[in-house]
């Protein structure tokens, strides 16, 4: 069994090995690269199914190398591990796992010991593993209001990325008036419809992306997969 660590601190790819290599004694090989352009690369390459993934890196995000991945090797089994509980982590992955695959996400200030199961249920079992840790931060983090549903999402992604109500309707392919009802909905959510916005007539499309980067519903990562996605609908209409 080969897997590839997909990191770009040194001393994270190090302890990775380390653990891999004390609980996966199926392990046969440990490759390593250096980024997510990398780290596609050699799994295109060596046609490794087997991979622990870091989310944040220079180059070439996880998500985004992982998507890649997937898309070509839908059965490889992807251990995302990351210093964050990103809800827009989180939605990101479910948006890109292929059906059946198995995958699993674990943060960094995990222990050892957590570490090591995640690795084994995940990369060698095949299983689904969100470590515990994310939820209960996710919730402590979670606005009192409710989760976002997805066309809510998708909404709050083209608002931050600066598109007006009529742009929003045709790309979604919504009504004007369900854009509308949906950003209501946005507002009362994300606690920007509150008595103290309103007496200081705060503007409530910028108050809502503020509230959703502090809260980490979104994060930059998916503001530049969310523009890359409008440019390649702009083009489409040409």
């Amino acid at each position: 069994m080969k897997v590839l660590i997909v990191e770009d601190d040194q001393f994270h790819a190090t302890y990775l090995h380390d653990a891999l290599s004390e609980s996966l004694p199926e392990v046969t090989e440990i490759l390593h690269a250096a980024d997510g352009a990398e780290g596609q690369a050699a799994a295109r390459q060596t046609g490794i199914d087997a991979i622990v993934m870091d989310l944040q890196m220079t180059h070439r995000n996880g998500i985004e190398a992982a998507r890649t991945i997937w898309a070509e090797r839908p059965q490889s089994r992807i251990l995302f591990w990351s210093n964050y509980a990103d809800d827009a982590y989180l939605r990101g992955i479910s948006q890109i796992v292929p059906e059946d695959s198995a995958y699993g996400y674990v943060l960094k200030t995990a222990s050892r010991a957590r570490l090591k199961l995640a690795l084994r249920a995940v990369l060698l079992e095949g299983q689904i593993m969100v470590d515990r840790e994310i939820h209960r931060l996710q919730r402590r983090s979670a606005s009192p209001r409710g989760r976002l549903d997805e066309s809510e999402f998708d909404v709050l992604l083209d608002l931050a990325l600066g598109l007006q109500d009529r742009m929003i309707a045709e790309r979604r392919g919504m009504s004007l008036r369900t854009v509308q009802n949906r950003l209501l909905s946005l507002y009362e959510k994300l606690g920007v419809a509150s008595g103290t916005d309103e007496a200081l007539t705060l503007n409530k499309r910028v108050r809502a992306l503020n509230r959703a980067l502090v809260t980490r519903i979104i994060n930059t990562e998916t503001l530049e997969a969310a523009q890359r996605d409008l440019d390649s609908w702009l083009a489409s209409r040409d």
